[in-house]
């Protein structure tokens, strides 16, 4: 059985095949897609993206979670951790809707995601990467104790790549979100 986490506003759950509608309405929107990859991806890709995320779950017993409102239960995106490009490192990575921008609603999901990665899946390390010019995400690591480390090129594209330890997350994230 996989985990189900919740917070002071969401919860967290893995995906399933139900949840393709409200993926492709993430996926199909160009500014939430702005600098996540390709950019818009279609129905195809859409349903080969869930398809992964549910079997990376069922392989690993960690993934990306389905990010929804606590008590509405509406969709609001995704966030948790996944391996990066057949490493062994783990990456934190979200996405949500423009409805949840600017509301804290990342950084929230991203803490949550962290610990569980942290605290159950005994993780010592998680990285994330971003498109330089994604000032919004580089906010949320930034605020999540993440420290820049290097540039890289991942998917044909300039990167910034981010960094947290355990023992910097529990020094750091927990006090500034929450």
């Amino acid at each position: 059985m996989h985990p189900v986490l919740e917070t002071a506003r969401l919860r967290l759950r893995p995906p399933t095949m139900q949840d393709l509608e409200e993926f492709g309405r993430l996926t199909s929107d160009p500014e939430v897609m702005r600098y996540l990859g390709k950019g818009v991806r279609t129905r195809e890709e859409t349903v080969s993206v869930l398809t992964a995320a549910i079997e990376h779950w069922d392989r690993h017993g960690f993934g990306i979670f389905v990010v929804e409102d606590l008590h509405e239960g509406t969709f609001l995106g995704r966030c948790g951790l996944r391996y990066f490009q057949n490493t062994p490192e783990v990456e934190l990575s979200y996405s949500f809707g423009r409805p949840a921008w600017g509301k804290g609603i990342a950084s929230e999901a991203a803490k949550a995601s962290m610990q569980f990665g942290f605290d159950r899946l005994r993780l010592e390390r998680i990285i994330a990467i971003a498109m330089p010019e994604n000032i919004g995400s580089r906010k949320v690591m930034e605020k999540l104790g993440m420290h820049y480390e290097k540039n890289a090129t991942y998917f044909g594209s300039d990167h910034v790549y981010y960094a947290i330890s355990r023992a910097d997350f529990g020094n750091s994230a927990q006090a500034k979100i929450g």
